[in-house]
């Protein structure tokens, strides 16, 4: 197979002939399995759409999954959905982007750019540094004067099928050039200032206010000053020297936008955004955990070419799953064949992708606790009375949950420890909770959570107020390492 594959929704959009590239349609990408084979593949995603859980979005996702190198990487795609991050991500390209522009005559400019290249040789150092920057093969950046002052108002990416006829030879030459062919540290001093991200108003809190109050003590005992900041407080990411966000995090929220700004001025997060992106979308999930030969659950990706396969797969009942799904919302037990046909086609309405998965009944879910490679907790979670789930969104008033039980990591099963050690460590060095079914001697990795419960009362049944210590420990040890002359790693 190629080293280098081109993704495109329809391979003649992009008629390119040279050694080692292969031009593949992106429903075949994502569905074929032996695109998943080599593991050195490069995948340059040129799909028409990259619009949230469409096919282009995830191929640069499934690519991440399947140890591929994308461009554009996932986060990029996600980055360039908010204004506000397009302005960051260009704020050290301004003196460039002035000199560059000035001699244009009107106010309002497009700057096509392809493979780092662009037709006029004038652009092609702002247009090398945009690629450089973003490192996404084919985008458009839309550029406004005011007050005789040069902005980057909005930058997309664009498909194979947009580049215009009298460009396309030109897209095609850069593209062949480019196959043959921020991480710095936060000056301060100690005490590190960490800014704790909170909203009082969700009703899913990842921690209770006495556990949010001893994450404050534990960090003030380490020699931090602790901050509670609130959604309001986003442009005073800048005064932190570190980010806990004890928030529920979506891709498309405030929460992923916090993280996403705090990486790029430096700060230590947890949760960082890759974490987010990755944890957060059930489809990248179920791929890195068949890659990593974890035990899951069986699972099919669905979508609206094999809707007939599931009952030949997984039988009745089956659960269903939309990527993002969180809190035990968007995820459904189907028991008959009309029950899963309205709610496939119900998910597919909002994803191109989604989960299928066979029912495992179990009376708890283990639930382990990651933090920079280690375990720090280990709970059981028992299923809410009556229900299927661990929380039951389905009664009267408030969601009812079941009980936490907090144990010792010596009394998990050593297997469950384990599996939940290696599933965190394909995400990341963050912060993770890893649920696990078990059935008889059978475990199975049901997901990684970012952003785990961390509740007075229950997760800290064991540690106490160790378990809170041990997280501000790591951010301390993590900002003290970033100093000059450090000797840590």
């Amino acid at each position: 197979m190629s080293n280098t594959l081109i993704v495109v929704d329809d391979p003649a959009d992009w008629p390119l002939d040279a050694s080692g590239v292969a031009v593949v349609p992106g429903r075949s990408y994502l569905t074929d399995l032996a695109y998943g084979e080599d593991r050195s593949a490069r995948v340059v995603n040129l799909c028409q759409s990259y619009r949230y859980q469409s096919i282009g979005y995830y191929v640069s996702l499934l690519a991440e999954a399947r140890g591929h190198k994308p461009m554009p990487h996932a986060g990029t795609i996600e980055d360039l959905q908010s204004q506000n991050l397009v302005r960051v991500l260009t704020d050290e390209l301004a003196e460039l982007v002035q000199q560059t522009l000035a001699p244009l005559k009107s106010s309002r400019f497009d700057l096509s750019v392809y493979f780092g290249r662009n037709l006029a040789q004038r652009y092609s150092v702002l247009a090398k540094q945009l690629f450089k920057l973003l490192q996404a093969p084919l985008l458009q950046a839309h550029f406004e004067r005011e007050e005789g002052h040069w902005r980057a108002r909005a930058i997309r990416l664009i498909g194979a099928g947009e580049i215009p006829p009298e460009h396309r030879e030109f897209a095609r030459e850069a593209a062949m050039s480019h196959f043959s062919g921020r991480s710095r540290p936060k000056s301060t001093v100690t005490p590190y200032r960490i800014a704790i991200l909170h909203n009082p108003e969700a009703p899913d809190r990842p921690s209770n206010p006495e556990a949010l109050h001893k994450f404050a003590r534990a960090a003030e005992a380490v020699g931090m000053q602790p901050t509670f900041i609130t959604p309001a407080d986003f442009y005073r990411l800048a005064e932190f020297d570190a980010l806990f966000i004890r928030d529920t995090t979506f891709v498309h929220h405030y929460t992923y936008r916090f993280s996403r700004w705090a990486a790029a001025e430096g700060l230590e997060v947890i949760d960082d955004p890759d974490s987010i992106l990755k944890c957060n979308n059930k489809v990248y999930l179920a791929e890195m955990l068949a890659r990593h030969n974890l035990p899951s659950p069986r699972t099919l990706m669905v979508h609206r070419g094999n809707v007939g396969q599931i009952l030949s797969v997984l039988s009745l009942p089956c659960v269903l799953k939309q990527p993002d799904s969180s809190f035990s919302v968007g995820v459904a037990k189907v028991e008959t064949e009309a029950e899963l046909q309205n709610k496939v086609a119900e998910l597919l309405g909002k994803s191109d992708l989604i989960v299928a998965q066979e029912w495992l009944p179990t009376t708890f879910d283990w639930r382990v606790g990651v933090l920079d490679g280690r375990v720090i907790f280990v709970c059981k979670y028992y299923m809410a009375a009556g229900h299927w789930q661990i929380v039951n969104h389905q009664v009267d008033g408030a969601p009812a949950e079941g009980a936490t039980e907090a144990l010792a990591v010596s009394e998990a099963p050593e297997e469950v420890v384990d599996i939940a050690l290696q599933a965190a460590s394909h995400i990341g060095n963050g912060f993770y909770g890893v649920d696990i079914k078990q059935v008889g001697q059978r475990y199975c990795v049901i997901e990684v959570n970012d952003n785990p419960n961390v509740d007075a009362g229950n997760e800290d049944g064991v540690l106490k107020d160790a378990l809170y210590r041990e997280v501000m420990g790591v951010f301390l040890r993590r900002l003290e390492e970033r100093q000059p002359g450090s000797s840590s790693p």
